[in-house]
C-alpha cells in the first residue's frame, strides 16, 4: 500500500477513542418518518418483540398508541414501566417515569415521541433529555421522530404546512444517533390510512385532513425526510471510504467544491456556490490555492483573499488554504480526497494570451473527467484577466495598486540592471574567452534573477541577455544582424534555457519557502510539546505557554484559569500592558466552549482573541492573546496552529492537575497506612491487659463471701466496660488487618442458619432489651463464605441495631434468594439514619450522629463493608418508610459440590 493510500494514524486514533467512549453509552435507534401515521411506533414494537424473543431484556418506557388496536396488540407480553402522575394547572397527567426506568435498568427501553415536552416540574423539560440520561446510564433506547420536529427544518416545515410545531429536537441528537430507520409510505396510502381511522380517532382525523394532512404537504414532508436520511447515509459512506482508503469519486451525494481568488469575482463565485449548495441541500468547501505569484501579492490583496474565505465560512463552507504551484492538480486532488462530485469555478475571459491556451475548465476536465464542472457567469462590471495561468481558478483580473506596481517595476528594473552589469563585465573577457563561456555567464544571470526576483524578471533577463549577447558579442558586433545562421539556433537555445531555468528556479524558491514555513510550524509545535512535557507545576505551564505564543505568533498572551467556583482569574503575573483582558468575554468563552473576540462571530470588534482550553476531561481555562500583526490570526494555517497550541496547553494543565491529585492521594494513603500501623500496635498492646481485666472482673463477682448488692453491681459494670473496651480494641485490630491484606478467607460451603444462630448467641447480652425476629426460609441453599467473618458482620449489624434503637424496639434478621445472590438483612424500627448519611456510615470513624452518648468509634460498619466486599458482595443501608433502617448485604451464589464428592472422613473430623 502506498503512503498516499495508507490510513491516517491520527484518524485511526480518534476513531479508537470515539469507539471507547461510545462503548460506555447506550445505543440510540430512531425510527424516522415524514409524519404521524407512517408506522414508526409499529415498526419499533415489531423490532422490540423480535429482540425480546432472542432473550434481550426489553422494557416499554412510554408508547403512544393513539387508539390504534394493532399497535396496542404489540404491547401484550412486554414489560411496561408504570407511568408517573403529575398535576399541572389543576389537571392530572401521566408521563414517562425516568427514575423508575433508571432503577429498572433494562438492556433496551422503548421511549416513544422523542420531541415530547414533559410536564412542568419534571427533571428535564424535554423527553430527548430523558433519553440522553438513559443513554449515559448504558441503556439502549428505541424512539420515534417526525421530520417536522427537527430544529433545523422547523421553519421550513412551517412554511410548507402553515402549521408551526413547537416541540423540536436539536439536530445534534439526530446526528449522534447510532441508527436511523426510515419508515416511509406514499402520501396516497397515508391519506387512506387517515380516512380508515388508523392514524387518529375520527374527530381528530377530520381536523388533520383539513389542515396538516393535505397531499402536497405530505409529499413535501416525505422529500425532506428522505433527504435528511440520505445525509446520514452519506456520512456512513464517507467513513467507509476513509477506512478503505478509496480515492476515486463516488457520486453518492451532492457535494460542492469552489475556489477563492483575491478579487470581487471570487466573491461572486462564492455566493453562487452557497446558493447552489442551499438549493441542493449539500455540503460545500471553499479552498484557496496559493501559488508563488499569489504569495507576492501586497498585504491589501491578501486581506481580500482572507475576507473572501471568511465570507465562505460564514455562508456555511469548510475552508482550506493549499500552497502549491500547480492549481489544477491541487484542486483535483482535494476533490478526490473529500469525494466532491461537483466543482464550481468562475468563467475564464474570452480573450487569451495565446490561441492554444486552455481554459480553467478544460484543464480540470482533462485531469478529472469524472467531476461535474459548473461555471459561474462573469459580471459585466468586473475586470478579469488571467484565469488559471495567474495561479488560481477563475481569479478575476485585478487593477493592481500603486504599491504593487512600484514593487513589480523595481524587480524588473533590478533584473535589467543585472543584465547590463554582466554585459559590462563580459566585454573585456570577450578577447580571452570563447563565446560559449559568455553564454554560460548570461544563463547564470537568468538563474540568479529567477532566484531573487521570480518568474517575470527572470523572463525579462533571458530576453535582455540574448539581445545583449547578439548585439555586443556576435559578429557583426554592435548590430542585431547575424552573419552566421548557426547563431540563430544559439539564440533560441539560450532563450529557452534561460526561461526554463528561471521558471524552475522560481518554483524551487516557492517550494523552499513553503517548506520553511511548514518546518517553522512543526518546530514550534515540537518545542512547545517538549517544554510542556517536562512541566510539573502550574507556574511552569503558564510561563512556557506565554513565551511560546509570543515567540511563534508575535503576540502578547495570558492564561486565565478557573478557581474552585468556576470563575476565571488571570494566571500570568507578567502580562504586558498592551494586553487588556476582558474577564466577561473570557468567562463567556469558558462557559460556552467557543472562541470569542477578534476574528470570531462573538464580539469581533475586540482586539483580543479568547480561545477556550478544552481538555479531554473538562475545560481548563482560556487563552487570551493580542497579535501585533492581526492579519496572521486570519490565515487558516496560523489559526490551526494556534488551536493546536491551545489543545497542548489544555492537556498540560489537565496533566498538572492530575499530578496534584495523585500527590494528594499518595499523602492520604501514607497517612492512612501510618494510622493503621499505630492502631494495630496500640490494639495489640492493649489486648492482653484488657483480657486480664475482664478475667479479674469475672473473678471478683465469684469471690467468697459473696459481694453485697452494690458491690456486685459495680463488679458487673467493670465487667461490661472491660468487654466493651476489648470489643473496641478487636475492631481496631481487625480493621488494620483487613486493610493491610493480611486476612485470608477460609471459604467453605455451609448453611447460613448456623452462622445466624452463632451471631444471635454472641449478641444475646446486647439484645436483651429488644424483640428479635428471625425470618429464614427453609430452602436456603448452601453458600460459600468465611463463617467467622460473616458471623462478625451479623454481630456488628445486630450490635448497631441495639445501640441506636430504644429499648423494646423490634430487630428483624431475614434472608432471601435474589437472582444469583443471597440477600441478608437486619432491620429495625428505630429513628433511622440522618438523611444523606446512608453511604457515609460505612466510612471509618463515622457515626450516625456526630455528638452522641452511645459508645463506639464508628468502625463496626466499616468492618462489615470490608468483609462483605472481600466476599464479592455489596452492603447498603436504606431508611424504611415507616421508620427505622435496613442494612442488607449480598453474597454470591454458586454451584455447591455434590454431596457424594465430599470426603466423609473430613466431615467426621469436623
Amino acid at each position: 500500500m502506498s503512503s498516499e493510500q495508507r490510513p491516517d494514524p491520527d484518524s485511526l486514533l480518534a476513531k479508537v477513542n470515539l469507539q471507547a467512549s461510545k462503548a460506555r453509552r447506550g445505543k440510540l435507534r430512531i425510527y424516522f418518518g415524514s409524519s404521524a401515521g407512517v408506522g414508526k411506533t409499529f415498526a419499533m414494537l415489531v423490532a422490540a418483540r423480535k429482540l425480546r424473543g432472542e432473550g434481550r431484556d426489553v422494557v416499554v418506557g412510554v408508547v403512544e398508541t393513539h387508539g390504534r388496536s394493532e399497535t396496542a396488540a404489540l404491547l401484550e407480553g412486554l414489560d411496561i414501566v408504570p407511568l408517573k402522575t403529575a398535576s399541572q394547572r389543576g389537571r392530572t397527567f401521566t408521563d414517562f417515569d425516568l427514575d423508575a426506568a433508571l432503577q429498572r435498568h433494562p438492556a433496551l427501553i422503548l421511549v416513544d415521541e422523542l420531541a415530547h415536552s414533559n410536564v412542568q416540574g419534571a427533571r428535564h423539560p424535554k423527553r430527548w433529555q430523558d433519553v440522553e440520561e438513559l443513554l449515559a446510564a448504558g441503556i439502549d433506547v428505541f424512539t420515534t421522530l417526525n421530520v417536522q420536529h427537527l430544529e433545523s427544518l422547523n421553519d421550513v416545515v412551517g412554511g410548507i404546512t402553515n402549521v408551526r410545531v413547537w416541540e423540536t429536537v436539536p439536530d445534534t441528537v439526530f446526528d449522534a444517533a447510532d441508527e436511523v430507520v426510515l419508515v416511509d409510505i406514499p402520501a396516497d396510502e397515508l391519506l387512506a390510512r387517515l380516512k380508515a381511522g388508523k392514524v387518529y380517532i375520527p374527530q381528530q382525523a377530520e381536523r388533520a385532513a383539513d389542515n396538516f394532512f393535505r397531499k402536497g404537504n405530505l409529499m413535501a414532508l416525505r422529500e425532506l425526510a428522505l433527504r435528511r436520511t440520505a445525509d446520514r447515509v452519506e456520512g456512513d459512506v464517507q467513513a467507509y471510504r476513509v477506512d478503505k482508503s478509496i480515492v476515486s469519486i463516488w457520486k453518492t451525494a451532492t457535494a460542492l467544491l469552489t475556489c477563492v481568488g483575491p478579487d470581487e469575482g471570487a466573491e461572486r463565485v462564492v455566493r453562487a456556490a452557497a446558493r447552489l449548495a442551499s438549493q441542493l441541500n449539500a455540503d460545500w468547501h471553499a479552498i484557496y490555492i496559493e501559488t508563488p505569484a499569489l504569495q507576492r501579492l501586497p498585504a491589501a490583496r491578501r486581506e481580500t483573499i482572507l475576507a473572501t474565505l471568511n465570507l465562505a465560512q460564514n455562508l456555511g463552507a469548510t475552508t482550506a488554504v493549499i500552497a502549491s504551484p500547480e492549481v489544477a492538480e491541487s484542486v483535483v486532488g482535494y476533490a478526490r480526497k473529500h469525494n466532491f462530485s461537483k466543482l464550481v469555478i468562475g468563467r475564464d475571459p474570452a480573450r487569451r494570451l495565446w490561441p492554444w491556451q486552455r481554459s480553467s475548465g478544460q484543464k480540470l476536465a482533462a485531469l478529472a473527467p469524472d467531476i461535474d464542472l459548473i461555471e459561474i457567469g462573469r459580471s459585466s462590471g468586473t475586470v478579469q484577466n488571467g484565469g488559471l495561468r495567474r495561479g488560481a481558478l477563475a481569479l478575476a483580473g485585478d487593477s493592481a495598486g500603486a504599491e504593487r506596481r512600484a514593487a513589480k517595476r523595481l524587480r524588473y528594473l533590478w533584473a535589467a540592471i543585472g543584465c547590463g552589469a554582466v554585459t559590462l563585465l563580459s566585454m573585456p573577457l570577450a578577447a580571452h574567452f570563447d563565446r560559449s563561456n559568455i553564454v554560460a555567464i548570461y544563463i547564470l544571470t537568468v538563474v540568479l534573477a529567477g532566484v531573487r526576483f521570480g518568474r517575470g524578471p527572470a523572463a525579462l533577463a533571458a530576453v535582455l541577455c540574448v539581445s545583449a549577447f547578439d548585439f555586443f558579442f556576435v559578429p557583426p558586433r554592435f548590430s542585431f544582424a547575424v552573419s552566421d545562421v548557426q547563431y540563430l539556433l544559439t539564440f533560441f537555445i539560450m532563450l529557452a534555457v534561460g526561461l526554463i531555468a528561471g521558471q524552475l528556479t522560481a518554483g524551487l524558491r516557492f517550494q523552499a519557502r513553503v517548506a520553511l514555513h511548514r518546518e517553522e510550524r512543526a518546530g514550534a509545535l515540537y518545542e512547545l510539546a517538549r517544554d510542556l512535557s517536562g512541566a510539573v507545576q502550574l507556574d511552569q505551564v503558564v510561563k512556557i505557554s506565554d513565551e511560546s505564543i509570543e515567540r511563534t505568533f508575535h503576540a502578547s498572551a495570558a492564561l486565565l484559569l478557573p478557581d474552585a467556583t468556576g470563575h476565571l482569574t488571570l494566571a500570568s503575573a507578567r502580562a504586558e500592558p498592551s494586553l487588556i483582558v476582558d474577564i466577561g468575554i473570557a468567562q463567556w468563552a469558558f462557559d460556552k466552549g467557543h472562541p470569542a473576540g477578534f476574528g470570531t462571530d462573538t464580539l469581533p470588534g475586540s482586539e483580543v482573541l479568547y480561545i477556550p482550553l478544552r481538555a479531554p476531561a473538562q475545560p481548563r481555562g482560556v487563552l487570551a492573546l493580542r497579535a501585533k500583526n492581526r492579519r496572521l490570526l486570519k490565515i487558516p494555517e496560523q489559526r490551526q496552529l494556534l488551536d493546536t497550541f491551545a489543545a497542548l496547553i489544555a492537556i498540560a494543565l489537565e496533566r498538572v492537575h492530575y499530578v496534584g491529585v495523585a500527590q494528594d492521594a499518595l499523602v492520604r494513603m501514607e497517612s492512612e497506612r501510618l494510622r493503621n500501623s499505630l492502631l494495630a500496635a496500640l490494639s495489640h498492646d492493649l489486648r492482653t491487659p484488657l483480657t486480664v481485666l475482664v478475667g479479674l472482673a469475672e473473678s471478683l463477682a465469684l469471690t467468697k463471701p459473696p459481694l453485697s448488692a452494690d458491690q456486685m453491681e459495680t463488679a458487673e459494670a467493670i465487667q461490661d466496660e472491660a468487654r466493651r473496651m476489648s470489643t473496641l480494641v478487636s475492631n481496631l485490630l481487625d480493621m488494620a488487618r483487613i486493610e493491610s491484606g493480611e486476612v485470608t478467607l477460609d471459604l467453605q460451603w455451609q448453611p447460613l442458619e448456623e452462622v445466624v444462630g452463632a451471631a444471635l448467641e454472641s449478641a444475646r447480652s446486647m439484645l436483651k432489651q429488644h424483640r428479635v425476629e428471625v425470618r429464614l426460609p427453609r430452602n436456603l441453599p448452601l453458600v460459600q463464605f468465611d463463617a467467622v467473618l460473616i458471623e462478625r458482620v451479623l454481630v456488628n449489624l445486630l450490635e448497631n441495631a441495639s445501640k441506636y434503637t430504644p429499648p423494646g424496639s423490634e430487630v428483624t434478621l431475614s434472608a432471601q434468594v435474589a437472582a444469583d445472590q443471597l440477600e441478608v438483612s437486619v432491620s429495625d424500627n428505630g429513628p433511622g439514619l440522618p438523611a444523606g448519611k446512608e453511604e457515609a456510615v460505612f466510612q471509618k470513624f463515622t457515626r450516625g450522629k456526630r455528638e452522641s452518648a452511645t459508645p463506639g468509634v464508628g468502625l463496626g460498619l466499616a468492618i462489615c463493608r470490608a468483609i462483605v466486599e472481600s466476599h464479592r458482595g455489596k452492603i447498603v443501608a436504606i431508611n424504611r418508610p415507616g421508620g427505622g433502617v435496613t442494612f442488607s448485604f449480598t453474597l454470591p451464589l454458586g454451584k455447591p459440590p455434590a454431596a457424594a464428592d465430599e470426603p466423609e472422613s473430613e466431615t467426621a473430623n469436623v
